[in-house]
């Protein structure tokens, strides 16, 4: 018996009215587990009246209340950290390992949500003019909402909701559809947590829903994380209707590994960077660029990858789990075939994988080539599957080109002994996150998510500083008080009523 996903309207849980329903599928072998209906026009428009009328109060707390809510909220998640790893892993299909990195990474940034007074500062100059000060407060927006993909359904809703309610605004969540069951747990643990009802609001549903949030008038910012074609609607669509938009989209991410560097740590480190979480993740190194003599430890490269095995989640001796659906392994393995039509060379091919008593799953195998091209569509498109590129060039400077002339520029990672290598990468690459000795750059939430290009659209990134700019607004005073106002006498008291 499959579970009903439900929606979360101004504090309470139901099913919905909506005529289309969704079947939630294991992707191990596409049997239902769950359902869920999308919501109704009527319902979407309730949940953000639901935040705009509970945000009104909220905005009065002080902040070191709703930082208290915060602390509360953190300590639930971590209470609850292996039970919502169980249901991420479970209607995913990623590693219980991989599924736990998930929910603790959002963690973190719940974590940095309870620091928000700090955060929230203004700022102060005394004598801005003779006898006049100028000071700035930051306030909340009003209602905010989110639009999360399924690769991370702990984590990237907490980049979202938590910041945006810490800085006093209602939030409206429209998570994946293919993975609903995570974001609605994290929604059940923020109310225990103390969270006014209606403050958080999560409906489910595919693009009508989106377009609501991005022509509602009462939303003021929007979040997202998904592909380019959805980040550029999302980014066009939310602006032309005056709202502030941050979205994050696609990536082709480069490690440069220099001859210096340690061939044992860099193999480690490519397998596990490029076909982890089955490559589902934007930050999943897909373009391996050896430099020099380096391009001798493909060979070695390729038999580490096919020790891989990708299984269940609850298999300890899995590498990764399936692809999310059969939509996405279709891709990935006409992406593959593209490839040896083109020419490349796959010194290692997983489209036949299969696990025994799943074979009806979303499985691909590491799969490696070598003897790419800057005009493959192996290499000009996002995979997003446990495929490795691997490409060859003489100097760090041809490197540099290579990486700058892709369009995307969420991350990448040098790995050299040398500083100066090290320096000359870091200052001339045109990427947003760069690693040096580590594969996957996700900065901790002190910083921000910093995509560039096509990996992102929009001024202000996730989480980190940045954040808080994105969920408030910021007020100027300028004040003068004439000394001659101040009341004298003997014994002088003045009551305020």
């Amino acid at each position: 018996m499959t579970q009903q996903v439900n929606h979360l309207i101004g504090g309470e849980y139901c099913q919905g009215s909506g005529d289309q329903q969704i079947a939630v599928t294991n992707p191990a072998n596409n049997q239902p587990i769950a359902t869920l209906n999308c919501a109704t026009e009527a319902e979407v428009n309730q949940a953000v009246a639901s935040a705009v009328e509970a945000q009104k109060a909220w905005r009065e707390v002080p902040v070191s209340e709703r930082a208290r809510v915060m602390l509360r909220y953190q300590q639930l998640l971590k209470d609850h950290h292996d039970e919502l790893a169980t249901i991420l892993a479970k209607e995913t299909g990623k590693t219980f390992a991989d599924a736990k990195g998930d929910v603790w990474r959002g963690i973190e940034v719940a974590e940095q949500a309870a620091n928000i007074g700090s955060m929230m500062m203004g700022e102060t100059v005394e004598n801005v003019a003779r006898g006049i000060d100028t000071y700035s407060y930051t306030q909340p927006l009003g209602v905010c909402a989110g639009i999360t993909p399924f690769n991370f359904p702990a984590m990237i809703p907490l980049w979202m909701f938590p910041l945006a309610c810490a800085c006093g605004n209602g939030f409206v969540l429209k998570p994946s559809e293919q993975d609903p069951m995570t974001p609605m747990r994290l929604a059940e643990l923020f109310e225990e947590a103390g969270a006014p009802k209606g403050l958080l609001n999560v409906v489910h549903g595919t693009k009508e829903a989106v377009d609501q949030i991005l022509h509602h008038p009462e939303i003021k910012a929007i979040s997202f994380v998904g592909s380019v074609p959805v980040g550029q609607y999302i980014y066009k669509t939310g602006t032309e209707n005056l709202k502030r938009v941050q979205a994050f989209a696609g990536a082709k991410n480069h490690m440069v590994i220099m001859p210096d560097a340690d061939k044992a740590t860099v193999i480690n480190q490519l397998v596990g960077s490029s076909v982890g979480a089955a490559g589902q993740r934007c930050m999943a190194i897909s373009v391996a660029v050896f430099v020099g003599n380096t391009k001798e430890w493909i060979p070695e490269l390729k038999q580490a990858m096919a020790k891989v095995r990708p299984g269940l989640w609850d298999d300890e001796e899995a590498g990764y789990g399936p692809l999310i659906n059969p939509q996405s392994k279709a891709r990935v393995l006409d992406i593959i075939a593209s490839g040896k039509e083109e020419g490349a060379n796959c010194l290692l091919d997983g489209s036949d994988f299969t696990v025994q008593g799943y074979e009806s799953g979303n499985w691909v195998g590491p799969t490696l080539f070598s003897g790419v091209t800057k005009e493959m569509r192996l290499y000009k498109e996002e995979i997003f599957g446990p495929v490795l590129c691997t490409m060859e060039v003489d100097t760090l400077s041809e490197a540099i080109e290579l990486v700058n002339a892709s369009p995307f520029g969420n991350g990448t990672s040098i790995f050299t002994n040398s500083g100066a290598a090290a320096r000359k990468y870091q200052h001339e690459i045109e990427v947003g996150q760069v690693g040096i000795n580590v594969p996957i750059p996700v900065p901790l939430p002190f910083f921000s998510f910093t995509g560039w290009k096509n990996s992102f659209y929009g001024d202000l990134h996730a989480y980190g500083k940045q954040a808080i700019r994105f969920y408030t607004e910021t007020k100027t005073i300028t004040a003068r008080w004439p000394e001659s106002g101040i009341v004298e006498g003997q014994n002088l008291t003045i009551a305020l009523k």
